[in-house]
């Protein structure tokens, strides 16, 4: 009897013991609440750049695209890697590779990379691309998933080309040749110097402007030796659109003591010789693209050009070197002006036929 008793005391005691239990876990649940499920983690939103052959060194186009990054990577939170290609045949593998390693938006920067876009593109419509200096709508194959940064780098040619015409109209003795050395003949390379040759123009209707073609945007000595050639025969302003190849451009025209015109950046860090540089803001563009993309994710728009203008600050000149006639920089400004307000109206895509 007594062994029955005992045996009904423990089992009560057993059953308070596990009743107590449960619900000392059904109160944790409760004080946890909705915590205690964590909540999935946020992954970054991941930026690829695709070089072209320029490189990262041309300080410049490439230079410009990759600050846009980095400015990105430390305002927006964005993980971001640079691809480089070293030749035309790295643009599609580096494409593509980014790509499969899961970047949210690829941006190929350059006109070169055109078609490799177009392809890469095609095959992977699911993926966000973006590419400098080409038309998206236009592209090989017609994808529908890019979106194009175009500029109106006449805009800019046309300021420094009037500021080039100022210089030499008040250059003593010279004979009124300024001139002008591209890269590759591609359609950003020929909008610069087309509105260089206007704006000149409009600055000293007398000007006599000419214009070659280095056929390289990386070897520094093949444009030094174009623009001596164009101070040898007199030009006293020689304007570099040729990338880390136009660097060479600068380095003759401060051997030969004439005035120099940067490109894409603000170039004037070179010296004094350096009269301004067409600015093209191709870190503005890309920053500004990561931004949208990140804000938009699956809606952000594609199949269209952002086009950026003198108007939204998206070209210009830089800095006047200290060396130029104060008024000079008075009258630039006016121009300027007048391009934003629409006064005047730079259409100009290709520069006459060069001799």
């Amino acid at each position: 009897m007594k062994a029955r008793t005992l045996t009904s005391l423990l089992a009560v005691t057993l059953v308070a013991a596990l009743s107590l239990a449960v619900a000392g876990i059904s109160s944790a649940k409760q004080a946890v609440g909705p915590t205690a499920t964590a909540a999935p983690a946020q992954s970054a939103f991941k930026v690829a750049l695709i070089t072209d052959i320029g490189g990262l060194d041309d300080r410049s186009f490439n230079f410009l695209a990759n600050k846009g990054l980095q400015d990105a990577k430390r305002k927006l939170g964005v993980q971001g890697r640079v691809f480089i290609s070293r030749s035309n045949a790295d643009y599609v593998p580096n494409l593509t590779r980014a790509v499969r390693d899961g970047y949210n938006l690829i941006i190929g920067v350059g006109f070169l990379m055109a078609d490799a876009v177009g392809t890469v593109a095609k095959a992977f419509p699911k993926s966000k691309f973006a590419i400098i200096d080409n038309d998206a709508v236009n592209l090989k194959g017609k994808p529908s998933n890019v979106r194009g940064l175009l500029f109106k780098e006449q805009e800019a040619g046309y300021l420094v080309g009037y500021l080039a015409g100022l210089a030499a109209k008040n250059r003593p003795n010279s004979n009124g040749v300024i001139a002008a050395v591209g890269g590759l003949k591609i359609p950003p390379v020929d909008r610069f110097i087309a509105g260089y040759y206007v704006g000149a123009k409009k600055a000293y209707p007398a000007v006599k402007v000419e214009h070659s073609y280095s056929q390289d945007f990386v070897d520094q000595a093949k444009c030094k030796e174009a623009a001596l050639n164009h101070i040898a025969n007199g030009a006293t302003v020689v304007f570099q659109v040729a990338g880390q190849c136009g660097l060479g451009v600068l380095s003759a025209a401060k051997e030969k003591g004439v005035w120099g015109i940067g490109v894409d950046a603000d170039q004037g860090y070179l010296g004094p010789h350096v009269l301004t540089s067409a600015t093209k803001k191709v870190d503005v563009a890309v920053y500004n693209t990561i931004a949208v993309a990140k804000g938009t994710g699956a809606r952000f728009r594609t199949n269209f050009n952002a086009i950026f203008t003198t108007k939204n600050n998206g070209v210009g000149y830089g800095a006047i070197s200290k060396r130029a006639q104060p008024s000079w920089s008075k009258a630039v400004a006016s121009i300027r002006a007048q391009i934003v307000s629409g006064k005047i109206k730079v259409t100009a895509q290709s520069p006459p036929a060069s001799k």
